[in-house]
């Protein structure tokens, strides 16, 4: 005889006294989060749910690069690429927001975490930088797009 039953997000079947376990490991952004919530709230009064810690994982990924956010390290085809805190800060902004295209005040606000009007030379540098290290050709790139007239977007 098989049972099946859910505690703790496992999925536990007991066949001849065994027990086997299942687990489920989802990536969820934050509107994604709270639905599951909601779901759990409801289900809640049906099954007897426990609390778990989760650890969030965060891996952007794309073809030849990999950012891994949980151990602050880039990876270009599995070979780590060493970045400064604001090569990395501006590469996981981009990234994180694929097709958009930023100006160049708003990178600046969004790494450098302050306001300016002269922040021009300080994005393009990084940039430049940044390009050099990730791209496969950095006068061509693949990642970091420029936006002619607008600023920067990251390109997938």
């Amino acid at each position: 005889m098989i049972r099946h039953s859910i505690t703790n997000g496992i999925k536990h079947t007991k066949a001849g006294g065994n027990t086997i376990s299942k687990i489920l490991i989802l990536t969820l952004n934050d509107t994604e989060e709270k639905v599951i919530d909601k779901i759990l709230a409801a289900i809640s009064g049906c099954i007897q749910l426990e609390a778990v810690q989760v650890i969030p994982v965060s891996v952007l990924s794309f073809p030849g690069l990999e950012i891994r956010q949980s151990g602050h390290r880039v990876l270009q085809d599995g070979e780590e690429i060493n970045l400064t805190r604001l090569e990395y800060s501006t590469l996981v902004f981009l990234a994180s927001n694929p097709g958009i295209v930023f100006t160049q005040t708003q990178i600046f606000e969004a790494v450098w975490n302050m306001e300016s009007d002269s922040c021009h030379s300080n994005v393009v540098n990084v940039i430049c930088n940044l390009r050099k290290k990730i791209e496969p050709d950095s006068k061509n790139p693949t990642y970091i797009k420029t936006v002619l007239g607008v600023g920067y977007k990251f390109a997938a």
